[in-house]
């Protein structure tokens, strides 16, 4: 295993320690493993984020290859969670992973206030969750992406230029 100055050295030059240290500090939770929700746990993953959690209670299907590079084929009829989460654990064994094979309209409905334990929360498909979020001051990142084209929504209870 590399040393964080030199594993991190890129993003080091530019937030600094104390930017790369907020984030190893962060806790990172997925709703949903789509394509962009994936894709932008992957980049937090290589980052170096303190810790993560997939919440998924679907299966791997086959249409899900062609646009979840997490999953390949022998995943197929597996949870979907447990797939994404074992991909991303692969790309830094540093950051802590966790995953859970529940639907997260479920776990909304059940238990919200499980999600005011994490710093930020990443989700493609439910705008409910906003509510939730604010109420617990937990950033919420509602993101989509459509082919070529997408949209990024951020929701937060108050602006706090000193959170970032």
């Amino acid at each position: 295993m590399a040393e964080p100055k030199t594993k991190y050295d890129r993003q080091l030059r530019i937030w600094g320690e104390q930017g790369q240290a907020a984030l190893e500090k962060a806790s990172i939770c997925l709703l949903n493993c789509g394509p962009t929700g994936s894709e932008t746990l992957k980049n937090l993953v290589l980052g170096g984020v303190g810790s993560i959690t997939v919440i998924d209670g679907s299966k791997v299907e086959l249409g899900d290859l062609g646009n979840n590079f997490l999953v390949d084929e022998a995943s197929i009829g597996q949870s979907k969670a447990k797939c994404v989460c074992a991909s991303l654990q692969e790309l830094n064994d540093v950051v802590k992973a966790k995953f859970i094979e529940e639907y997260p309209e479920t776990l909304i409905e059940t238990n919200p206030s499980f999600f005011s334990q994490f710093t930020l929360l990443v989700e493609d498909s439910m705008i409910k969750l906003d509510r939730i979020c604010r109420e617990a001051n937990v950033i919420l990142i509602f993101a989509r992406s459509y082919g070529l084209t997408g949209f990024v929504r951020i929701s937060l209870k108050v602006w706090n230029k000193a959170c970032w």
